[in-house]
């Protein structure tokens, strides 16, 4: 939440914020923008589980799919919520859908924060931060005519370490770097995950 308790009565105007009703948007609502830079911290931070929960909550898909928060989300399960309303009577409402900019971080949030991939200048690496019942995960990144396939694997997904190996995958280390214009038109790499 955004500045809780709601700004309802202050004789001190803070601006529009307080033209809001209590607990809708920034005025003590789920402000879902830093909803999801608290979720690029938490995975930042290495709390893959608290990153994960998070994009959970903030999920339009997971939300809406939740048996007593889908209901009062009442907004399409496809689109990110500016923000979601903290007092009665629309706790739990979904607010300004197809509008804001979080959807694209919430975006950026799963393929940078919890996959963990980062580009530059014609390298990537990954430094993933996935939950843990994750045992495996699957990439594909096409970038400049080249399609590369990863796979993020725990050592108790045996099956899909063989696969890739199957595949002729190379061996990834997280925060090893890889130049993919150097690589072929295809490639498939397996990126071993900390039990």
């Amino acid at each position: 939440r955004l500045l809780d308790p709601p700004l309802q009565h202050s004789s001190n105007n803070p601006g529009y914020i307080q033209a809001y009703p209590p607990g809708v948007r920034e005025n003590g609502g789920q402000y879902s923008h830093a909803g999801v830079w608290a979720l690029i911290a938490q995975a930042l931070s290495g709390d893959a589980e608290g990153a994960w929960r998070s994009f959970e909550d903030l999920s339009p898909a997971h939300r809406t799919a939740h048996p007593t928060r889908g209901p009062a989300y009442g907004i399409e399960p496809y689109v990110m919520a500016g923000d979601v309303y903290t007092q009665p009577p629309y706790v739990g409402r979904g607010g300004w859908s197809w509008y804001t900019g979080a959807a694209a971080w919430l975006y950026r949030a799963a393929i940078e924060s919890i996959f963990g991939l980062q580009q530059r200048d014609g390298t990537l690496m990954f430094k993933p931060c996935l939950p843990s019942h994750w045992q495996h995960a699957d990439m594909t990144v096409r970038r400049g005519g080249h399609t590369l396939h990863f796979k993020l694997c725990r050592s108790a997904a045996t099956l899909e370490m063989a696969k890739a190996s199957g595949q002729g995958a190379i061996v990834l280390q997280p925060g090893e770097v890889v130049c993919w214009n150097e690589l072929g038109p295809e490639a498939w790499f397996l990126i071993p995950l900390p039990d």
